[in-house]
């Protein structure tokens, strides 16, 4: 049986690329809700239809887990799915526990779209956390828009997100959390802005090692062959050039976690 991941669009194919290396003997079904995209700047409820429109589709492909690969999709639906599905849902979060455990009183700069920033369930995780008050919130539409064009040409990205950054005195801060999938395919440009003691956190690498931890427990581990089928909003891509362009993902993965 194989694994579904589902995203609002092609941002979870960041969680996806490690889910390959960590589990490569396992089979992928990728869901990306392009016909909806963007997700984060829309109202709760729709974007809930959209979430569960997508999950009854994953589910009937026989799938043994699903992973949410979307901050905003979990922050607004995981409770609601995991009460309807008995198997196993595992959902995003924005890195903030690792960054408040890690930090030593300088301050941490959550990033995401708005609505998950805005979201009853990331609110109350930094309550329970950030003690000191040390979290701030920035929210970066503009990198959903960029990868959803697949644009990830520098001299486009880097002016949009220096911008974001402008009213930020950098030197304040020991993290940065991407609390987006799709901001993690613009990790190393993040990197050219920021000073080289900043950590860039996201929670891409925790959420597979959970799904890994889950299939251990079920007894399910690797019973597949790293094969990936990829839907568009139900639908099976299978035009040679689209697969390509998200082929061509995983090898820009690849160059920014060299």
């Amino acid at each position: 049986m194989s694994i579904g991941f589902f995203d609002s669009g092609i941002g979870g194919i960041t969680v996806l690329y490690e889910a390959v290396k960590m589990l490569p003997h396992e089979d992928y079904i990728y869901y990306a809700d392009t016909l909806n995209v963007p997700y984060g700047s829309k109202p709760k409820a729709e974007v809930q239809k959209y979430i569960f429109n997508a999950i009854e589709f994953i589910s009937q492909q026989g799938v043994k887990a699903i992973v949410i690969a979307c901050n905003t999709a979990t922050s607004v639906a995981i409770e609601e799915l995991r009460v309807k599905y008995s198997i196993p849902i595992i959902g995003m979060e924005p890195a903030v526990k690792p960054a408040v455990e890690k930090n030593k009183n300088k301050r941490i700069l959550v990033t995401a779209t708005a609505l998950t920033l805005r979201e009853e369930k990331l609110q109350n995780l930094i309550t329970k956390l950030d003690n000191e008050h040390l979290v701030d919130l920035l929210p970066l539409p503009g990198l959903v828009q960029f990868a959803e064009s697949f644009e990830f040409d520098e001299q486009k990205v880097l002016p949009y997100l220096k911008a974001q950054l402008t009213e930020y005195d950098l030197s304040d801060y020991e993290t940065i959390v991407l609390g987006c999938t799709h901001f993690s395919f613009y990790k190393h440009m993040f990197r050219k802005l920021l000073p080289s003691d900043i950590d860039i956190i996201d929670g891409n690498i925790g959420t597979v090692k959970n799904l890994k931890k889950n299939l251990e427990e079920m007894n399910t581990l690797n019973e597949g062959s790293g094969k990936i089928i990829f839907y568009n909003s139900g639908f099976r891509i299978q035009d040679k050039a689209k697969l390509d362009k998200y082929r061509e993902l995983f090898k820009n993965l690849d160059a920014v976690n060299e």
